[in-house]
């Protein structure tokens, strides 16, 4: 994960006697004097790490409250849902190894709305992708991609409730990313989607599985690999209860950009989607029936993730053409 240097945590800053007497214990012994360097991280709000010079222990902090979101009480929410995420996923037996979940250390609303993790050591999803392709290692890619599959599978099988799928909070989610969109699509493009999207509706398997708790941010920046078959996640901010299938095919949608920004066949990413999804498939009692059951559901949410990058500004509008055509292509597929 990428991070800047910011400078040495000022004692009198009050961060620093949260940090001191507060979190610090949590990790070594009391100290007196602790002292903190300070770097900046990637995110999509105001993320810091804090290392204690004298041990090397680090925490992750993140402000929910700051010029990324001055909605003081959207803030506060924000903060609550993650820190109740991260306790609840924990719960469900992500504490220990292989698959382990950040540690929750404090929440702190006075301090900008502050969360403090414990920090996780490993290689990003997104490292490991580079560096399969800089080598011409698709192993270490399948591999990965495998461990990343049954951790998913655990977390949804883990969480399953009694409740059916609401179907109509994903269409509702489909419209907003479509309006989103907007300054890309061509004229009639809107129409097309929401008689995609009605057609999607009317499919009655989009409707029938069980709601599970899934991640809701499945992206290669928020997974990182430890060990031959360990896997640690530390942002559970979008957590929520919906299909399993939003994770899935999330991650799916991911590696199908990945593949179009860097190879010229657009078909490159099948190979490494078919083994997740198969991987994934195989911590159900019948794998070929669940994995006919994910296929039939994922160009749906595929082609959500696919809109999801697509209505970013600072992409290139050729390459957000790109990513609009192949999420078409994806909604077409079987909502005929």
């Amino acid at each position: 994960m990428a991070k800047e240097y910011f400078g040495l945590l000022n004692t009198d800053d009050p961060l620093y006697d949260y940090l001191k007497y507060d979190i610090q214990p949590q990790l070594t012994d009391f100290m007196e004097d602790p002292s903190y360097t300070v770097y900046h991280m990637n995110g999509s709000n105001e993320v810091y790490m804090y290392e204690e010079n004298n041990t090397g222990s680090r925490v992750i902090g993140k402000y929910f409250y700051s010029d990324r979101e001055e909605d003081r009480e959207a803030a506060a929410e924000k903060l609550e849902n993650e820190y109740t995420s991260l306790e609840t996923v924990r719960s469900f037996g992500f504490d220990c190894e292989p698959f382990y979940v950040a540690r929750p250390l404090g929440r702190n609303s006075e301090l900008g709305e502050l969360l403090i993790v414990e920090c996780c050591e490993g290689e990003l999803l997104s490292s490991v992708i580079n560096r399969a392709f800089e080598e011409d290692n698709s192993e270490l890619l399948f591999d990965k991609l495998a461990v990343l599959a049954h951790f998913f599978a655990e977390l949804h099988n883990r969480s399953a409730t009694q409740d059916q799928v609401d179907f109509a909070q994903t269409c509702d989610y489909m419209e907003k990313l479509v309006e989103q969109c907007e300054s890309i699509l061509e004229e009639g493009e809107i129409d097309e989607f929401g008689m995609w999207c009605d057609s999607w509706r009317c499919r009655p398997e989009m409707w029938e599985d069980c709601q599970v708790l899934v991640h809701g941010d499945a992206t290669p920046e928020n997974f990182m690999f430890s060990g031959e078959d360990g896997l640690k996640t530390f942002d559970m901010e979008r957590c929520f209860y919906t299909d399993r299938i939003f994770d899935v095919g999330r991650m799916a949608g991911e590696l199908k950009h990945f593949f179009l920004m860097n190879y010229p066949d657009e078909f490159a990413a099948e190979p490494f989607i078919g083994h997740f999804l198969w991987e994934y498939a195989s911590r159900f009692p019948d794998r070929d029936t669940a994995f006919a059951s994910i296929t039939r559901r994922i160009p749906f949410y595929m082609g959500l993730t696919l809109l999801r990058i697509g209505r970013n500004f600072w992409i290139e509008d050729d390459y957000r053409r790109q990513l609009i055509e192949e999420a078409k292509k994806c909604f077409q597929e079987g909502s005929l």
